[in-house]
């Protein structure tokens, strides 16, 4: 997929913090602002954090891009509401939010939730994660970007501010492709309950960890079980190390479902079922977005709405796939 790169498409919205202020903030050594643009989609933040996975080891990049939909409002009752992505090799973070319009589908599906999307290795075929590999270092990243966030950008988040002591509210992990590792760490000592966790052709390996995650909540109510949803291509590893996975949690009791072919389930079922499991008919990098998975994935998910969508009219029967431009 070819498009106009994401840095690009942001130089043509007016940037809204100067110079200075990025500067100061990188000379007292706190975390430091890169860039800040806003664009009619939300503002999306490029940051340099301590707590970033290969911040001071490894690849050396300390990125970690933040995005706050034009839609989302901070409600106390809620706290800080975020989706994570692990993008996966040969990539950065930068291209895989362009590549895989990753804002788009947040701001599509209307959820009242920010988008966290940290560097991973640097166009590298490397699924280590640095700090995420540390017990901890899931929350950790997670609270200095939000917290971050809300300093830094008060002022241009304008309607879309919230507190910088804000809790964290619901989280949601997604990944692609070589992210599974990142994913992986995060569930099993990262220091959050993840809620949900979306895999776009990633289950490369550590079936276990995500295996474990999902039954250590089977059976409980919708707003306390853990639910998985995974994307597989056809005749490969995923394949493979799904229908495992999917053997395993139904002998666990797990309530799980399958189709061969995107659309086969309801939105009712890819809501409700504890484990999810689609066979693709997309290439292994247009997974995540040429049939809107993502977006589905956050329409079903446990993320706070607040604003009236037309997805959930119709909750029964095969459910109309519509692919993205």
């Amino acid at each position: 997929m070819h498009r106009r790169s994401f840095l690009g498409a942001l130089a043509a919205a007016p940037l809204l913090l100067s110079a200075s202020v990025a500067r100061s903030a990188r000379a007292d050594g706190r975390p430091r602002l890169k860039s800040i643009a806003r664009d009619a989609l939300g503002t999306t933040l490029f940051l340099s954090l301590d707590h970033a996975p290969f911040a001071g080891c490894g690849y050396h990049d300390d990125t970690v891009i933040v995005f706050v939909p034009s839609h989302y409002r901070f409600h106390d009752d809620e706290g800080v509401a975020v989706l994570a992505h692990m993008h996966g090799h040969n990539t950065t973070a930068e291209r895989a939010i362009a590549s895989h319009q990753l804002r788009e589908q947040l701001a599509d599906s209307k959820q009242n939730a920010v988008l966290v999307v940290p560097q991973l290795a640097v166009l590298a075929a490397d699924s280590s994660c640095g700090q995420l590999e540390a017990p901890g270092g899931f929350v950790r990243l997670i609270g200095e970007a939000v917290g971050t966030t809300a300093r830094v950008a008060r002022a241009t988040l304008g309607d879309t501010a919230f507190p910088s002591r804000a809790p964290l509210g619901t989280v949601c992990l997604s990944a692609h492709s070589g992210g599974y590792h990142a994913a992986a760490c995060a569930l099993r000592a990262g220091g959050v309950d993840v809620r949900e966790v979306y895999l776009f052709d990633a289950l490369y390996a550590e079936v276990d960890a995500f295996r474990d995650w999902v039954v250590s909540r089977r059976g409980e109510p919708l707003h306390r079980r853990h639910k998985l949803v995974s994307y597989f291509t056809e005749g490969g590893t995923t394949e493979a190390n799904d229908r495992s996975l999917r053997a395993e949690l139904e002998r666990a009791s797990v309530d799980c479902a399958e189709e061969l072919q995107e659309g086969e389930l309801s939105r009712h079922d890819l809501s409700h079922s504890e484990a999810v499991f689609v066979r693709s008919g997309a290439w292994h990098s247009n997974v995540t977005w040429e049939t809107n998975a993502l977006r589905d994935c956050l329409y079903a998910s446990a993320l706070p709405r607040h604003l009236a969508s037309t997805w959930f009219a119709r909750k029964s029967g095969a459910r109309p796939i519509e692919r993205r431009r």
